[in-house]
């Protein structure tokens, strides 16, 4: 007999949260017995759930446990939001615990922004597909208490043409 999830059977169901759901139960089982991390590293694993314009739920998983293979990766997927103004892009991402300086930006692609972070102690990996293509000269970034936001103006159609330009990251 199938569990009632209440509010996520009757409108929200989707196909791959019983796998969730299992992946869930495992984690926690494991961690009961003394396996919480994989070869010292802590198993971070979530979603955030959003409505998108189409009325339907969209799912975004983060951290470094991939579903449903349930490997551990060597980093983490950071928490994404993305804003998608008239005229400009703003992605924020948590990255708590790290330095602007351990944090490289990039767009390729004009409508990707790649997030990196190469902490000793904490690494980050995230690459964001952008809802329109951006002007990566007029990227900003900052980074404070964790939380990271990068504000990208839109492109008009057609201009622009080089690729692949870093983001200076600052304080404020």
């Amino acid at each position: 007999m199938r569990k009632r999830r209440g509010f996520f059977d009757d409108e929200w169901m989707f196909p791959d949260f019983d796998e969730i759901e299992r992946m869930f139960d495992d984690v926690m089982k494991g961690m009961a017995r003394g396996r919480g991390m994989e070869g010292g590293k802590p198993l971070v694993y979530g979603f955030s759930m959003k409505v998108g314009p189409d009325g339907k739920p969209h799912f975004e998983q983060f951290g470094n446990v991939s579903v449903p293979q349930g490997k551990v990766k060597s980093e983490r997927e950071p928490l994404v939001d993305i804003i998608n103004n008239a005229r400009e892009v703003i992605v924020i991402a948590e990255l708590p615990g790290v330095e602007k300086s351990d944090v490289k930006l990039s767009v390729a692609e004009k409508d990707n922004l790649v997030i990196s972070v190469t902490d000793p102690q904490r690494k980050y990996f995230k690459q964001v597909r952008l809802p329109a293509e951006v002007d990566e000269k007029s990227a900003t970034a900052k980074l404070k208490n964790g939380m990271l936001e990068v504000t990208l103006k839109k492109l008009k159609p057609g201009a622009g043409e080089e690729r692949g330009t870093a983001i200076k990251v600052t304080d404020e």
